[in-house]
Formats: C-alpha cells, structure tokens, sequence
C-alpha cells in the first residue's frame, strides 16, 4: 500500500505517462494531419485523371458498346487490383462476387459522396449497361507487423527520452536524501553531484541546500558553544552561594530562608548539569561507558535513591519480567534516564490513589523500561511535542510542579545513545513512557 501511495505520488510515474500521451498524439495529429491533407489533395487533382483513366478501361471492356465479359476478365487478370462490376439487361456479372460492396452502395440510404463516386466510378454503355469499377482490397497486402513495429519504434523513442530525462532528474533522488539527513541533524555529509552537474539549475539547488545546512551547523555549534560556557561559568558562583548559605546561622529565624535558598540552589544545580548532558549526549560522539548490568537491581537501586528525597516513591511498584539477562549498560546514563522518568511521574500523578508502575520486559534479546502514572495525562495534540527540549504542556505540567522541560528529552537521548528508542503516550488513565534498549 505504501509502494502503491508512492507510485500514484510520482513525479517519475507522472513524467513517464505525460511523455506517452504526448508521443501518442503527435503521432495522431501527424498521420490524421498527413491522411487528411492528402486526401483533399487527390480528390482535387487527382480526379480529372482517374476519371479519363476510369472512361478508358470502360471502353476496353465494351469497345463497341457493348460489355464482354472475357475482356473484363483478361482486364481484371491484368490488373488484379481493380474489380469489374457489369449489370444490364443482358449482361449480370461481377469479377470478384465475395468481395464487399463500395459503402456508398452498402449504405440503406443515399450517402453524402454517392454521386461523387457514381461519377467516377461507373460509366454507362450505348446498350444501357452500366459498369462499375471498384478496388480489390484482397489483392492488397495487409501489413499489421508494420503497426506494430512502428508501436514499439514509438514506445522506444519514449523511453529512451524517459531515461535521459529520468538521467537529468537523478540529482533530486540524491538532494533529497542530503536534505533528510539535514533534517535528523548529521551535517557531516554535504549533496555530492558529478561536475558536470554543478552548474545547472539542479547542482545550484543542491549546493544552496549544502550552504544552508553549513550555516544551521555553524550556528547550532554556536548555540551549544554559548550553552556550555554559560553552564560552565555558572557552576563556581553557585559553588559559592550553596557554601556560603550552608555556613549561616542555624536559627529559627534563618532556617525558613536557608532552607529555600538551597533548594532554589540545588535545583539550579540540577538545571546546569542536565544541560551539560544533554548536549554531550547530543554530539554524533557520545561517549558511554557500558557495563553488564542488571536492569533490575538498577531500577531498585534508583527507587531507593530517589524514596530519599520524595518519599512517595516508596510506593512505586516494580514488575520484572522472569529470566530478565544482564544488559551492557552505561549506569550513570541509566540512573538519569529511570530518575527522570519516576521523578516525571510522580509529579504528575496528581491526586491518582494508584501507584506509579515501573514495568521491565524483554525486548528482542534487550530490555524495555515502562514508566506509568496515572494522572490526567497530556493531550492528543501534544504528544508529539513531549520529549523535546524545554517543552512542557501548559496544562497538567506547569512550572508550578517543577521542572524546566529537560527530564523527558534527556530520557530521550540517552535512549538514542544506546541504540534504542523512547516513546510516549497516554494510558487512560495518565501518562506511559516505554524506552527500548537493545541487546
């Protein structure tokens, strides 16, 4: 069905079937053209001839004015392409009585070009004989092998112009695959085309798509350059604050404003480190340092660490699937991905009585996390948009519950660094994330 949606979609099918209606009328035009003038042409010069020429073979055949039917018959042997009809008083014969009669004879009523015909083709005798001349079309010699050769000649012409248009329109299949790669963000492998390509409109496109994506690279590296360094610069002062706020009296009066202090502190900490992994995991290079790891005690280990700091995780129900093999793993990576996602869950759980569930399954020789709440879950329409960075949905998940839109997209990435893949979606009631990984 998809071949099918693509074949109808065609630009190459559709150029294929307008090069064959073309073909196919110009060679209609060209022969109704060229029948047509030359029919006009014999009938207004040709005429005066044939009917002298007509008059003296009927006076061959009835020299003294009366028709003999043995020089019809030498005169039809002679010329086989002619047929004599003779009907008379005395006379009733035909030179070839299988052959059909003119249309003009066989129409029920009196045709347009009957006395056209009649003029030419029949003459009368002096003894009220009529004779009429016709063409033996049996003695012609019928050739369809020529239609058909001249088909196929039409039909190779055809493709051959096809191919060398399908040759000029190559560089589109090799644009779009560069553009593809642009969109997925790899700007390592710029649209190569022939040289003799370069300097067409196409090798133009091309190279202005390569410009373009050069330029998105660039600034994209300068983004991510300005990000770091912020981040980087950022990580002293807040060293510094966070000390200094820990070193203050521990008084009744204090304790409300240092308590704050260092959780705004702690998270802004959080902010800046989540922002300095995502953009090491973002890089075509990511590095991870994978080790055989048990995905269940790694999940147990996370639950227990993140009980901690949010005791209602000491509700989380794990299921571990049976028989569930050590998975190489880099743990620091995995820490962050299953503490984002319970951490994502429990904020969002809202006043559900059901636990958040962390489900372990095989998956194909690896393994599979799902994560699921059950609070009000996201919207259709923005389910898309959930694992992007610094997107949060205005609705259930403000900045009210914490977080600044980084849990998701970093579960995301560090899935994609593993070889897998991380996909979101409600689960009536609240919200299921699943992240494969593979053996």
């Amino acid at each position: 069905m998809k071949r099918f949606h693509r074949l109808r979609h065609s630009v190459k099918l559709r150029l294929l079937v307008v090069f064959l209606l073309l073909a196919f009328a110009v060679a209609f035009i060209f022969i109704g053209g060229a029948q047509r003038a030359f029919t006009l042409g014999w009938k207004e010069a040709a005429q005066p001839l044939l009917m002298d020429y007509v008059s003296r073979l009927a006076s061959e055949i009835a020299p003294q004015g009366t028709p003999d039917i043995e020089r019809a018959r030498a005169l039809t042997e002679r010329m086989p392409i002619i047929t004599v009809d003779i009907a008379g008083p005395r006379v009733q014969w035909r030179s070839h009585p299988d052959s059909p009669r003119p249309h003009w004879r066989r129409d029920s009523g009196p045709g347009r070009d009957e006395a056209y015909w009649q003029a030419l083709v029949q003459r009368p005798t002096a003894d009220g004989h009529l004779i009429e001349f016709g063409i033996n079309e049996s003695a012609i010699e019928a050739r369809p092998r020529m239609f058909g050769w001249a088909l196929l000649s039409l039909l190779l012409v055809t493709a051959l112009a096809f191919g060398y248009l399908r040759r000029l329109l190559r560089p589109l299949d090799d644009i779009r695959a560069g553009a593809m790669r642009f969109g997925a963000g790899d700007f390592g492998q710029p649209i190569a085309l022939p040289p003799r390509r370069r300097h067409d409109e196409l090798g133009e496109l091309a190279a202005t798509i390569n410009t373009m994506g050069h330029d998105i690279e660039q600034m994209l590296q300068a983004q991510r350059a300005l990000l770091l360094a912020i981040s980087h610069e950022l990580r002293s002062p807040l060293t510094r604050a966070r000390l200094n706020t820990e070193l203050l009296p521990e008084t009744a009066e204090v304790n409300p404003q240092r308590e704050a202090l260092l959780r705004d502190l702690g998270e802004m900490a959080r902010l800046i480190n989540d922002l300095l992994e995502s953009e090491r995991l973002a890089g075509r290079h990511a590095v991870l340092q994978r080790e055989p790891t048990d995905p269940a005690a790694l999940a147990r280990e996370v639950i227990d660490e993140l009980a901690a700091v949010r005791p209602e995780a000491q509700r989380t129900v794990l299921h571990v699937a049976e028989g569930l093999p050590p998975v190489p793993l880099d743990r620091v990576r995995m820490r962050l991905l299953l503490r984002n996602l319970l951490d994502n869950a429990l904020r969002h759980a809202g006043d559900a009585a059901a636990p958040v569930e962390l489900h372990l399954a095989h998956a194909d020789g690896g393994v599979r996390f799902v994560v699921r709440d059950h609070g009000p879950g996201v919207p259709e329409e923005r389910l898309s948009q959930l694992g992007q960075a610094f997107y949060r949905p205005d609705s259930a998940r403000t900045r009210d519950a914490g977080g600044v839109g980084l849990g998701l997209y970093l579960c995301r990435l560090v899935a994609q660094a593993h070889g897998g893949r991380c996909e979101i979606g409600n689960a009536h009631p609240g919200l299921r994330v699943s992240v494969t990984l593979p053996a």
